[in-house]
């Protein structure tokens, strides 16, 4: 009977500790996921206003930079969906 109770006692600190673990992976989770949408609205306001700026100085010069901004935002957002998906990931380890 003992033994059956040790083995019952086992199996439940087990579970608490995989439950631990998941939600400390919700919580990685989540705030990677938060800090890579709160990187690139920064990165993509910052690259918004310097282009404004740049064609309001040179506006003959404006689809040199609109072309410019736009890779570049490209870039970033590309690097904010590679962090999402790993930060995804990182939740189902």
């Amino acid at each position: 009977m003992l033994n059956m109770l040790a083995l019952l006692q086992e199996a439940a600190a087990g579970d608490i500790v995989a439950a631990a673990k998941n939600n400390n992976s919700l919580l990685g989770a989540g705030i990677g996921i938060g800090l890579a949408i709160l990187g690139a609205g920064i990165g993509l306001g910052r690259i918004g206003g310097s282009a404004a700026e740049a064609i309001a100085r040179q506006p003959e010069a404006a689809g040199e930079i609109r072309g410019a901004a736009l890779l570049i935002a490209v870039l970033l957002e590309g690097a904010t969906i590679i962090s999402l998906v790993f930060a995804l990931l990182f939740k189902l380890l």
